[in-house]
């Protein structure tokens, strides 16, 4: 099974104003728990990442986002693209915001800097202990999860970071 990146999964509702796009990972540890953030000034937790700069490519923001938010070096080669999932944003009243997310590994132990107020480890199955994002909690985690149990079914290959297939398949 393949899936591109171009699809997008969304919510269905609308907003005049063009979505905020932004660069996401989650990152999981040796025990199946994923790291979210929260901004200073919002009691939400967020999925790490943000928005890339103007001909920034995707996963060079995300590197950038992880380095300057949680001191975390991004290991590129292991980027499995999730999706693009499309939800109203939780710190910006009436923007949409379209997240490219990655499953992906990554060296060093997160620290919170920059707008980063607290991260947390967190088990990714509802119900979730504190306030989630709609676009982690009913899409991106999702997709993530699924993406799991497909891997525990046969090993998966990244291809040209914007589809993953089942190795073996011949697609």
């Amino acid at each position: 099974m393949a899936v591109d990146l171009a699809d997008v999964a969304d919510d269905g509702e609308r907003s005049p104003l063009p979505p905020i796009r932004i660069v996401v990972a989650v990152i999981a540890n040796p025990a199946g728990q994923v790291l979210l953030v929260r901004k200073r000034g919002s009691d939400t937790f967020i999925q790490p990442g943000g928005k890339p700069e103007p001909g920034e490519a995707p996963l060079a923001a995300l590197a950038r986002e992880l380095f300057e938010e949680l001191g975390l070096q991004l290991r590129a080669d292991t980027a499995i693209g999730l999706g693009r999932f499309e939800h109203w944003a939780v710190n910006e009243p009436g923007r949409r915001v379209q997240a490219q997310a990655w499953a992906c590994q990554v060296a060093g132990a997160p620290v919170a800097a920059a707008e980063i107020a607290e991260l947390i480890w967190l088990d990714p199955l509802l119900p979730f202990p504190v306030p989630v994002a709609p676009l982690s909690a009913t899409a991106i985690l999702p997709a993530w999860r699924a993406q799991v149990a497909g891997a525990r079914r046969g090993p998966w290959r990244c291809r040209r970071r914007s589809t993953f297939s089942s190795a073996g398949t011949g697609r």
